[in-house]
């Protein structure tokens, strides 16, 4: 049997902890008669596993025949790729050409003898979403890693106008926290901001150490201690598995912990730490070196007030690498990243 566990950022691994609840959220949602919305943003720290939900939740869509499921690539203009994408499908071309719809203007099939060619991209697109609600039918548009660009904002501009006209256009974008901050935040996108936007939060515990102990056959304290060394953080699920697969027969969980480290050092923190300010990272040296959890006691150290303080802690709390659940208490997220950062300031 080949590894079950993968290295690769976005792929749909063998062995995956679905998050069970916000998965039928989103679904139920979008399949019901009269959805609350029409988009949802998934969001978290690079390794939560936003791809791999959105691949789960469009391939759930997928299978009823009543759904088109298209996704969008954020780097590109992305009203003319929908509307490519769509004029492709067999089915919908088909129907296209029934109602002598000419959108040879943008490249799209032939021009259409006795037939105005449609000139403007969002026509094209309304004229499409109208004929795809005629037939049944809705469309789910996949964006990820979405970021605030104009190519984003123009798409989600456009996507508004949809909505409004009542067609059947869905929305489920990815991106990171702060990202998705930013966009939703634009003055531009103000409907963006009362999008929902569902956090992932880290794997459920019992579901992580029920997995080891069913793959590796092992007891449950050794399950146990694998579990708390991936914090609930995906990739570390991952990766600590993969590993452990690799070496079962030859190392111990603890013989495997520096690879493992290298592993989520050069994947992931890395990237993490490059992207924080001087000041971000001064802070999150003294929350990772820090005897205490305290926040009163991590201000005194840092010599800041209340008001300064707040500032760093809110946006690491945005970047996914502090957890501030627990009232006056700040932790570090990610699984053994307070041993990464207290390296890079040596």
């Amino acid at each position: 049997m080949n590894n079950p566990f993968t290295l690769s950022f976005g792929q749909m691994p063998l062995q995956y902890i679905s998050r069970i609840a916000q998965t039928n959220q989103i679904i139920d949602n979008f399949k019901a008669e009269h959805p609350s919305t029409p988009i949802y943003m998934i969001t978290g720290v690079r390794g939560s596993g936003k791809t791999v939900m959105m691949t789960s939740i469009a391939n759930e869509i997928k299978k009823n025949d009543n759904w088109i499921v298209i996704e969008l690539n954020p780097l590109r203009d992305m009203l003319q790729s929908l509307a490519a994408k769509l004029y492709s499908i067999p089915q919908l071309h088909d129907l296209f050409l029934k109602a002598k719809l000419d959108f040879s203007a943008f490249g799209l099939g032939v021009s259409i003898e006795n037939a105005s060619p449609v000139t403007d991209i969002e026509d094209v697109l309304s004229h499409m979403l109208e004929h795809i609600n005629r037939c049944g039918k809705r469309l789910l548009i996949t964006v990820d890693e979405a970021v605030n660009s104009d190519n984003i904002k123009i798409f989600a501009s456009s996507f508004q106008i949809f909505v409004r006209d009542n067609l059947p256009i869905y929305l489920l974008m990815t991106g990171l926290y702060e990202n998705i901050y930013e966009l939703q935040n634009d003055k531009s996108l103000t409907f963006l901001y009362r999008a929902p936007k569902i956090t992932l939060e880290p794997l459920n515990y019992t579901a992580i150490r029920k997995n080891y102990m069913d793959i590796f056959n092992i007891s449950a304290d050794d399950a146990e201690k694998m579990t708390i060394l991936t914090k609930g953080y995906p990739f570390a699920f991952q990766v600590l598995g993969y590993l452990y697969w690799e070496y079962r027969n030859d190392k111990s969980i603890d013989d495997i912990l520096p690879e493992y480290d290298q592993y989520l050092q050069e994947y992931v923190y890395e990237k993490i730490w490059s992207e924080l300010s001087s000041h971000d990272r001064d802070v999150l040296t003294v929350i990772s070196s820090c005897d205490s959890d305290r926040v009163k006691d991590i201000r005194e150290k840092l010599g800041m007030n209340s008001q300064q303080f707040s500032v760093y802690r809110d946006r690491l709390k945005r970047k996914g690498v502090i957890n501030t659940q627990e009232y006056g208490r700040i932790s570090v997220a990610l699984p053994r990243f307070a041993e990464f950062v207290q390296i890079q300031s040596l």
